[in-house]
């Protein structure tokens, strides 16, 4: 009897997501040649960018995504607004002025004015001091497909932007984007230590593996 050998899960097994609100982290802050906002306070960088990027590593090699031009053209992107680690105090928004989100050229635009109030000054202080080095941003997924021949994610449609956040632990220091458990589509949202990190990273595999296993013996 030949024994099956054990493979752990990939988007190859699996690639449906939830309908829920998705998490991306950015690159660092990039700075300002000319200021979109007058401001003494002032961050700007990109939400996504067109070229595709490592979005999590498996035992088979890295899973890409990308997000093609036109993806945001009927994307809703009223009263945006831009907050700590995606809670708490509201530090810049949209429909104040004090928040821009655009498309360009390069993909999504963001800059801030982070002088309105006291919390969003200090927080200016913390990117400033490089105590803040990452961003992330929060938004609902549209149309996408899984193309396997080259292992990426393409999204050519998404419906709507919640936030972008200054993030004090980013989940995946090499990517620069947060982990996706490829079973149930959730993103982990709120991470509050690398030590709670390294645990859900431990049962994630775990429950791929479990996964993975009950596949080969189907």
């Amino acid at each position: 009897m030949t024994r099956r050998r054990r493979r752990t899960m990939t988007p190859n097994d699996k690639i449906k997501l939830k309908n829920e609100r998705q998490i991306r982290a950015l690159p660092t802050f990039t700075p300002a040649t000319n200021k979109r906002i007058d401001s003494n306070y002032y961050v700007e960088g990109y939400a996504a960018r067109y070229e595709p990027y490592v979005l999590y590593e498996t035992e088979d090699g890295p899973i890409y995504e990308r997000f093609e031009r036109g993806c945001f053209d009927n994307c809703d992107m009223s009263d945006i607004i831009y907050q700590l680690n995606h809670q708490g105090t509201v530090m810049a928004r949209t429909g104040n002025g004090s928040l821009i989100v655009e498309v360009d050229e390069n993909g999504l635009f963001t800059a801030a004015d982070l002088g309105r109030t006291e919390a969003a000054r200090n927080h200016y202080e913390e990117i400033s001091t490089g105590m803040i080095t990452k961003m992330s941003w929060g938004f609902i997924l549209g149309d996408y497909h899984y193309d396997r021949e080259s292992r990426t994610i393409v999204h050519k449609s998404v419906k709507k932007i919640f936030d972008v956040s200054g993030v004090s632990i980013p989940a995946n220091q090499n990517t620069e984007i947060n982990a996706r458990s490829w079973v149930d589509g959730v993103i982990d949202l709120a991470v509050r230590s690398e030590a709670e990190l390294d645990d859900r990273r431990r049962r994630l595999r775990l429950k791929i593996q479990l996964q993975g296993e009950k596949i080969n013996e189907n």
